[in-house]
């Protein structure tokens, strides 16, 4: 008896060693794994989490440029409720977001189908198309404020000189020239980035299945409807939830080409809020406005991936 209880123990001593080994060796592992994620997590926190907080906690004071700051609570938020300026900007982005989204698929789509196919030259298409990306958004709406200068500019002297004008016509004097104008430089600027997104797209929809619909009588149409669009659906909403939190964010050429004009039309959300917290420095009020632009486009971006969620999820 004495025999045979000694071996179970051992027997359950030998099987724990095992257990006791995997266990030890699944920590390692994980400690491992929080090691090589550890500085992405530090700049996450550092760059993004702790800025955030910071900001919400200036939202709830009137946080002067030099002086103490004061707790107020919601007093922020509430006046922001009151801030026509604020809504009218907001309204505008939200205008300014739709048509410019509308005008980099219309052009992005469309060059991305065009270098998806193998041809002579296409990687030299790539690259010009892509260009454009490489430049900075300040860069450019500099680049473009020049060219769009009544008197030093390139637009409206050389329609003069080649007689489409009569004379020359300032195209930041009004809204709608002011408007159209930026919305070609952000096309042009941007609609190289989306047709790359969409080339991994398409590049990632097997031939296979477009040779067997092609064999079957599917028009270029109906391959494009059935089969190319919903498989890029994920591509798709990649581009443009991309596309649309940047508009949102649009800042650059409004402030360096058309500096809110004419009349503060062409005010952003983002604009708004710069001239808030540093051009009449209220910083608490500044982080309110931005605190209430992030629940937007929180709002927006998970609105934008539920319409285009696939029937098995993204």
């Amino acid at each position: 008896m004495n025999s045979g209880v000694m071996t179970d123990q051992q027997q359950q001593l030998t099987d724990g060693r095992p257990r006791r080994r995997r266990t030890a060796r699944q920590r390692r592992k994980q400690l491992v794994g929080l090691l090589f994620v550890a500085p992405a997590l530090a700049l996450v926190l550092l760059f993004f989490v702790i800025p955030l907080g910071m900001a919400f906690w200036m939202s709830l004071h009137n946080w002067p440029l030099l002086g103490k700051p004061r707790f107020i609570g919601l007093g922020n938020y509430a006046r922001l409720l009151d801030d026509a300026q604020f809504w009218a900007s907001m309204r505008f982005t939200v205008y300014y977001t739709l048509i410019v989204t509308v005008a980099i698929f219309s052009i992005a789509f469309p060059l991305a189908l065009f270098v998806e196919k193998t041809r002579s030259l296409t990687k030299l298409y790539r690259t010009a198309f892509f260009l454009p990306v490489v430049v900075g958004f300040g860069s450019a709406s500099l680049l473009w404020a020049w060219l769009l200068d009544v008197d030093s500019g390139l637009f409206s002297p050389a329609a003069e000189r080649l007689g489409l004008m009569d004379q020359r016509v300032n195209l930041l004097a009004g809204f709608d020239t002011t408007f159209w104008s930026i919305i070609i430089m952000v096309v042009w600027k941007t609609a190289g980035f989306n047709m790359i997104i969409l080339l991994t797209g398409l590049q990632g929809i097997s031939t296979e299945v477009q040779e067997a619909a092609r064999i079957d009588g599917a028009s270029p149409w109906q391959r494009f409807r059935r089969i190319t669009l919903p498989l890029m659906r994920r591509t798709i909403a990649l581009a443009l939830i991309l596309s649309v939190a940047g508009s949102m964010l649009a800042f650059d050429q409004f402030y360096i080409i058309a500096d809110g004009g004419p009349q503060n039309s062409t005010v952003t959300a983002v604009y708004w809020i710069f001239s808030q917290s540093f051009g009449s420095f209220r910083l608490g009020y500044g982080a309110a406005l931005s605190m209430v632009l992030l629940v937007i486009l929180v709002f927006i971006s998970v609105v934008q991936l539920r319409l285009l969620r696939n029937p098995e999820g993204m």
